[in-house]
């Protein structure tokens, strides 16, 4: 049983692009690993900007 976690920034993320991204997710899993899309899950967790960080800094951009 596949178990994908996606993890964003909260960047106001439609609800239609979260369903692109659980559909094309679960698509790439059938194509390469031949996984049962029923038995496959994925999570989006949306990240609070001011959570985010790289290259040794927080992450301080404004939401678009």
């Amino acid at each position: 049983m596949p178990f994908v976690n996606i993890k964003i920034t909260d960047e106001q993320v439609t609800q239609e692009q979260k369903r692109q991204l659980i559909e094309g997710t679960t698509q790439l899993l059938v194509d390469v690993l031949q996984k049962n899309p029923a038995t496959t899950h994925i999570v989006i967790e949306e990240i609070p900007l001011g959570n985010w960080g790289h290259d040794g800094k927080q992450y301080l951009g404004t939401k678009k």
